[in-house]
C-alpha cells in the first residue's frame, strides 16, 4: 500500500511518451464525437431512467456539437433516488470497510483504463484544454484511491482509547450519517463529483449526485463506472437537471442527513439555511475565491510573470482557486507588468481539442456577458493592459471565446477587487511593504488560496504566518494559486470559501462524512 499521484502527463513526458500522450488523446476524440448526442438517462437504485422531460447540453466551444439530451429529474424522480439511498444505507454501512475500500479502488482501476475517453469527453463538454482535462481525471482517480488507503489505514475510524479504571475497555467508532445529497460544480466535472461522492459512499454512506446541468455527462460516467465496479444499488444514484428543484428535493427531504457542495458563496448560503432550519445536519461546502498573488522585489521576475498568468487565465479563470488579485510590492511593478503582459499575449486561444491550445471557452452565454460587465467596469476604474474582447474568428464563432484580461489601478476596495469573477479577469495593484498586501490579500471575505513570489525565506515565512488562506504556495512556477495535489496539498477554504476548515484529498476530510461514538464496556 503506498499512494501515488496519477500525474498522467507530467509522467508520460518525463519518460519520452509524449508523443504517444497526443496520439491516445486524439484517438480518444474521435472515438467519444461518435458516441456523443444521444438522450442520457438518470440513474436510481441501480436503473437507468429515461424521464419524460429532456434538456440539451451543447459544447460551449462549438455549438453545434451535442453532447447529448439529458434527463429532467422531477421531484418525484428526486424523491424516489433519495429512498432508494435510504433503503440501501443499512446493508451498505454493514459491509466491512476493507470492501468498501476495494470496490473504490477497482472503480480507479476502470477509470484509469479508460482516462483518455474521460479526458476528452471533457474537453467537449466544458471546454477544458486536455491537459486539464487530464488533470482532472487524474485527479478523479486520485480521489478514489487516496480515500481508499486512509480508510485502510484508519481501521475504518475504529480507535482503541484509554480506561478511565480497572475492567473498563473504551473504543471510539466513526459511524456514517445516511444520506447525502452531492451537488458538484461544472468547472472540476469529474474530479470534484467524484471525490465528494467518494468521501460520501466509502465512509457507509450512501448518496444522491446532482451535477451541473452544463455538465451532466461526466457525473453520469462516474455512476455507471461505479456500477460496474460493483457498488451495490442505491449506493450512488444520479439526478440531473433543475438545480432549484434538486436542491430543494434534497433540503426538504426528511432522509437526507448530510450535504456536500461545491459552487457559489450565494448558493452555498441559502442551503446551508434551509438544510438546517429544522435540525442540525452537516453541510461540506466550498464556497469559491478571490484569490491573491503577492510579488516582491526580491521575486523572480520570469517565474513570477508565468506563475501568475497561468494561475489566472488557466481554464478562463473558472477555478475557485484562480488568481484574481495581483499585488506588486514596491518597485517589483516595474519589473513585473511587461514580463506578465508579454506572456499573457502569447497565450494560445483556440478550440481546446488543439494541441497548442492554452485557453479555450467559457462555459456559456451568461459568462460572456458577465465578462462584457466587468470589462465595461474595469474601463472606468482602471486601466486594461491587455484582453478585454470576445474571440469570433472561424469556429470560435460558434462558442464563448474571450481574451484574458490584465487591469492595472483597480481600487482595492471595488466591486471587480473584491467579488468573485470567475472569469480571466486580473486586479492588478500595489503596496508599499509585504504587511500592507498581505492586509489587502486578507481584506477580502474568501480565503480559499493564496501565493508568494520571493527569494527570502523570511518573507515566506511571514506570509504563511498571517496570509488569510487554506491554501498557500510561494514560488510556484505551474499557478502561483493553483493545482493542488491529492495527497500533497489538501484543499480548504477559509472564512466564506469553506464552511468546514477540512480539506479535500487530505487526512481529515472523510471523517467530515462520519459522527463519532464512544464504545464503552465494563466488566
Amino acid at each position: 500500500m503506498g499512494f501515488e499521484n496519477e500525474n498522467t502527463f507530467i509522467r508520460m513526458k518525463n519518460t519520452g511518451r509524449e508523443k504517444e500522450f497526443h496520439s491516445k488523446y486524439e484517438d480518444a476524440l474521435h472515438k467519444v464525437q461518435g458516441l456523443l448526442g444521444k438522450k442520457y438517462p438518470i440513474f436510481i437504485n441501480g436503473e437507468e431512467i429515461y424521464t419524460e422531460k429532456f434538456f440539451d447540453v451543447r459544447s460551449p466551444a462549438d455549438s453545434e456539437i451535442l453532447i447529448g439530451s439529458f434527463s429532467s429529474a422531477s421531484k418525484e424522480d428526486v424523491a424516489d433516488a433519495i429512498e432508494a439511498a435510504s433503503e440501501a444505507f443499512e446493508d451498505w454501512r454493514s459491509t466491512d470497510y476493507r470492501q468498501r475500500a476495494a470496490i473504490v479502488k477497482k472503480a480507479a482501476e476502470i477509470a484509469s483504463l479508460r482516462k483518455f475517453e474521460l479526458a476528452a469527453a471533457m474537453t467537449l463538454e466544458n471546454g477544458k484544454n486536455r491537459y486539464e482535462a487530464m488533470a482532472d481525471v487524474d485527479e478523479a482517480i486520485d480521489f478514489m484511491r487516496y480515500y481508499s488507503e486512509q480508510l485502510l489505514l484508519n481501521k475504518g475510524y475504529s480507535t482503541a482509547m484509554g480506561s478511565s479504571g480497572p475492567g473498563e475497555e473504551n473504543k471510539s467508532v466513526l459511524n456514517p450519517y445516511g444520506v447525502w445529497g452531492i451537488i458538484a460544480p461544472f468547472n472540476f466535472p469529474l474530479s470534484i463529483a467524484c471525490g465528494m461522492s467518494t468521501g460520501a459512499i466509502i465512509t457507509g454512506n450512501t448518496a444522491v449526485l446532482k451535477p451541473s446541468s452544463s455538465t451532466p455527462y461526466m457525473s453520469l460516467m462516474l455512476t455507471r463506472i461505479y456500477a460496474e465496479a460493483g457498488l451495490p444499488h442505491g449506493v450512488l444514484n444520479l439526478v440531473t437537471g433543475s438545480g432549484s428543484v434538486i436542491g430543494k428535493g434534497f433540503t426538504e427531504h426528511e432522509l437526507v442527513s448530510g450535504m456536500a457542495f461545491t459552487g457559489s458563496r450565494e448558493v452555498g448560503v441559502e442551503l446551508f439555511r434551509k438544510f438546517n432550519e429544522k435540525r442540525f445536519r452537516p453541510l461540506i461546502a466550498e464556497m469559491g475565491g478571490k484569490n491573491a498573488v503577492i510579488v516582491m522585489e526580491s521575486a523572480d521576475m520570469d517565474r513570477a510573470a508565468e506563475g501568475t498568468a497561468r494561475a489566472a487565465f488557466g481554464f478562463g479563470g473558472q477555478k475557485c482557486s484562480a488568481a484574481s488579485r495581483l499585488i506588486v510590492v514596491g518597485d517589483a511593478k516595474s519589473r513585473l507588468m511587461k514580463k506578465l503582459v508579454e506572456y499573457t499575449r502569447k497565450l494560445k486561444i483556440g478550440f481546446p481539442a488543439e494541441r497548442e491550445t492554452f485557453l479555450g471557452p467559457l462555459i456559456n452565454r451568461e459568462a460572456v456577458e458577465k465578462y462584457e460587465r466587468a470589462v465595461a467596469e474595469a474601463k472606468e476604474l482602471g486601466k486594461i493592459l491587455v484582453g478585454g474582447e470576445r474571440v469570433t474568428e472561424g469556429r470560435m464563432a460558434r462558442g464563448h471565446y474571450v481574451t484574458p484580461v490584465i487591469v492595472d489601478n483597480i481600487p482595492p476596495d471595488s466591486r471587480l477587487f473584491r467579488e468573485e469573477l470567475f472569469l480571466p479577469f486580473l486586479c492588478v495593484t500595489e503596496a508599499a511593504n509585504l504587511d500592507e498586501a498581505i492586509e489587502m490579500a486578507n481584506s477580502v471575505d474568501y480565503g480559499l488560496t493564496a501565493g508568494i513570489f520571493s527569494e527570502k525565506q523570511e518573507e515566506i515565512e511571514h506570509f504563511f504566518a498571517n496570509i488569510e488562506a487554506g491554501v498557500c504556495y510561494a514560488n510556484k512556477r505551474a499557478g502561483a494559486t493553483t493545482g493542488a495535489m491529492v495527497g500533497a496539498q489538501p484543499f480548504v477554504g477559509w472564512k466564506m470559501s469553506g464552511s468546514t476548515g477540512k480539506g479535500a484529498g487530505g487526512i481529515y476530510y472523510l471523517p467530515q462524512f462520519m459522527r463519532e461514538q464512544t464504545r464503552a464496556v465494563f466488566q
